[in-house]
């Protein structure tokens, strides 16, 4: 089998991290991997060699010209792998692979990684995904979001739990409070600060850790300040081994507004961090917390709830060790193994149409 995964670099983020872990797997299974970046050509993750990277060029900053050239490029390494299938994350990303194959008689596997109410192109996103021979989602909500034609080609497959995880740390947790995500409005950061600033009222010994990079870091920085809590919140940048920066943190917080199914949350989750989540579309933080029983969830832009739900982990050294133990199984049912074996058998079905 020979496998062509599009996206658009591997510098960080939710699907990037799936693409590696499936690219390792399969690599070792023998499958022939090829991963293509169609504006970029920076790599966060550590991958192993037999895999074939590709760049496209960079970002074409709205260039028609750019545009097409990363098309006739991507067209002629198709053509070159016609017996390759292409599997391709998001629509942006999936346009471009769908134009460069066409006629061209490859096999196409297209997965839906955010929520599609967020798509601004929701006609032209249809249209190319209408090309998938079969579509991956992450959650029902997701697929229930799509017109039949193509809900009827769509599977479910959650994200997969890095085996390569930090184990769970046993000691005693500190009093931090852990946030991973793009500083991007997407990710909410702003309801995280201010339900932060009333919780450092109450508990001022904990401290808020930010990790990621975006284009609001200079306002979310301007706005702890505005807040009071400019020393107690650290904006962490990009850290390729965030795990383990975190794994003894007292909380875990995903602020987000909408989402797939974050990778960050599950990993947290994972490592036994006590963790709290938006219930925010497309429905992957309640496909994976059970409120109360391994993790909390709050309503999505609620600041009361969220600082509520802070305080009761910070306050309930029972319930945060009830949280630990029950959210770390999460690492287990959504191992590695079991996910990618998920996508082995949708891409030996795709083999058979």
């Amino acid at each position: 089998m020979k496998v062509i995964f599009v996206i658009v670099s591997l510098a960080g983020g939710g699907a990037e991290r799936v693409i590696s872990i499936l690219a390792n797997r399969f690599v070792k299974k023998g499958i022939d991997v090829t991963i293509m970046m169609t504006a970029g050509d920076t790599v966060a993750y550590r991958l192993d060699e037999r895999i074939r990277l590709l760049s496209m060029g960079g970002t074409s900053g709205g260039s028609m010209r750019l545009r097409l050239m990363r098309i006739k490029k991507m067209r002629e390494y198709f053509r070159a792998n016609r017996d390759a299938l292409i599997i391709s994350f998001g629509p942006g990303t999936s346009f471009f692979a769908a134009a460069a194959s066409l006629f061209q008689g490859h096999k196409m596997l297209i997965s839906e990684r955010n929520d599609p109410a967020a798509c601004p192109h929701k006609r032209l996103r249809n249209l190319v995904y209408r090309r998938a021979d079969l579509l991956v989602f992450q959650t029902e909500e997701a697929r229930s979001c799509f017109p039949a034609g193509i809900r009827k080609k769509g599977k479910i497959i959650p994200n997969p739990v890095s085996q390569s995880l930090p184990p769970v740390y046993e000691g005693e947790r500190k009093e931090t409070v852990a946030a991973v995500g793009r500083l991007e409005p997407q990710k909410n950061h702003r309801m995280l600060l201010e339900a932060f600033a009333l919780f450092h009222k109450k508990y001022p010994r904990y401290r808020l850790q930010l990790f990621g990079e975006g284009s609001l870091g200079q306002e979310l920085g301007s706005l702890a300040r505005s807040l009071g809590i400019g020393q107690a919140v650290s904006f962490e940048g990009f850290a390729s081994e965030v795990t383990e920066k975190i794994r003894d943190a007292g909380m875990y917080v995903l602020s987000s507004d909408y989402e797939g199914i974050s990778n960050s949350l599950l990993e947290a989750m994972a490592m036994g961090i006590p963790s709290i989540s938006t219930d925010c579309p497309i429905g992957g933080s309640s496909l994976c917390i059970r409120s109360g029983h391994n993790g909390l969830l709050v309503p999505v832009g609620d600041v009361t709830a969220l600082e509520a739900a802070m305080e009761r982990i910070a306050s309930d050294a029972a319930l945060a060790e009830k949280l630990s133990r029950n959210g770390r199984k999460i690492r287990e049912s959504y191992s590695e193994e079991n996910i990618s074996r998920l996508w082995l058998e949708c891409m030996e079905e795709v083999g058979r149409l």
